[in-house]
């Protein structure tokens, strides 16, 4: 199972080492609408989870994925 910090790196094209809990669209160019729905399609893919579209608009950093993983039972 890979990292959060190594699905967001693989889908921004970041290294995983400069992914934080505050990396965001507004601080990271390549986050988009497009490789927003792709992120959530590889994290629901590699956790074994789905997302509610509630739970997808209240992400706004990599912080916001964890609490939501978490919430689910995943440990991050």
């Amino acid at each position: 199972m890979k990292t959060v910090e190594e699905i967001v790196g693989k889908i921004l094209d970041i290294p995983p080492a400069k992914v934080t809990n505050n990396t965001k669209p507004e601080n990271t160019p390549s986050w988009d609408s497009f490789n927003g729905l792709a992120l959530v399609t590889e994290l629901e893919k590699n956790f074994k989870v789905v997302f509610s579209i509630e739970e997808v608009v209240a992400v706004h950093k990599v912080g916001d994925i964890k609490k939501a993983l978490r919430k689910r039972g995943v440990k991050v």
